[in-house]
């Protein structure tokens, strides 16, 4: 395992405050971090309303941990909505969703992920952790039309990124990333890897994760500078700290991969990872973008 994978203490606690955040989800309110208000995109592609509906769906059903059954009524529901949606097993029960949208070039692939399981905590309904991620990449699926696409675009959606109840934090890379590990040997031809995480919440601010493939990663900010969404996804790399998550298993195999990750979110692993935290504008600039990467790839 090459040393810059290895696990650390400061990715694991990640020393996330629990503040509770303001209530509301109009107009982005820059509540979430010190970062302030999301910029409007100035193109208008992504439907962030349909997006928003999905989160709150999501919500709905509740706390979502792998290989419950409000999960495998998301699955279920995930599979209808990707073209040419069908689940894909990864064993021990588990799950990952998969859909494939044709490009002009069908001997290039791209992968656009998310992962759809919640931590196994009581009442954790994990809005911004699992729900924003997976929306964005379903909406993206029913908006591209193939004939923007040069490669063919693979949307995943992860069952069992969060580890079992009661995994001890410097066991995680064993017993998470389930529904990644399990497939990414299959995709090591493929030429990108997007994955989209912590991607919802107000005042959203992305920064290079260090783990993150750096041509590909500017790549993306070349999109948002496009779309009027660059002060989303400012220079630098945040913390410095790699982000242990569901691009690794892709990057160990040699495919360019990138973690959409803001890793300032107040509320990771908390029960204030609700409904309140999401905020429309922040889902349209992370959606825009990653559209405007698709078409350019």
């Amino acid at each position: 395992m090459p040393s810059q994978f290895a696990v650390l203490p400061a990715v694991t606690a990640l020393a996330l405050a629990g503040a509770a955040l303001a209530v509301g989800c109009g107009d982005d309110g820059g509540a979430a971090n010190a970062g302030g208000r999301v910029p409007q995109a100035k193109v208008d592609r992504f439907d962030a309303d349909a997006a928003y509906r999905s989160v709150r769906q999501q919500v709905a059903l509740g706390p979502r941990p792998a290989g419950s059954a409000p999960s495998r009524t998301l699955a279920r529901r995930l599979r209808r909505a990707l073209p040419r949606g069908r689940l894909q097993p990864v064993g021990g029960g588990l799950r990952n969703v998969v859909g494939t949208l044709p490009g002009r070039d069908p001997s290039r692939t791209v992968i656009v992920a998310a992962h759809y399981d919640t931590k196994d905590i009581p009442g954790f309904l994990g809005a911004n952790d699992g729900a924003s991620g997976t929306a964005i990449v379903a909406q993206l699926a029913r908006t591209i039309e193939p004939r923007e696409l040069a490669p063919t675009v693979v949307f995943l959606m992860f069952d069992g990124e969060e580890a079992p109840a009661g995994t001890p934090d410097d066991q995680f890379e064993r017993y998470g990333l389930r529904g990644s590990k399990a497939v990414a040997s299959r995709y090591r031809g493929a030429e990108a890897m997007i994955l989209l995480d912590f991607v919802g919440e107000r005042g959203l601010r992305i920064p290079h994760e260090p783990y993150s493939d750096r041509d590909l990663w500017n790549r993306l900010r070349a999109a948002a500078r496009r779309v009027g969404a660059a002060r989303v996804f400012p220079a630098g790399s945040g913390s410095g700290v790699g982000i242990l998550d569901d691009h690794v298993p892709f990057a160990r195999q040699g495919v360019p991969s990138i973690d959409l990750i803001d890793f300032d979110f107040p509320c990771w692993h908390q029960l204030c990872d609700d409904l309140s935290t999401i905020s429309p504008r922040s889902l349209d600039a992370v959606g825009e973008t990653v559209y405007e990467l698709l078409r350019t790839l």
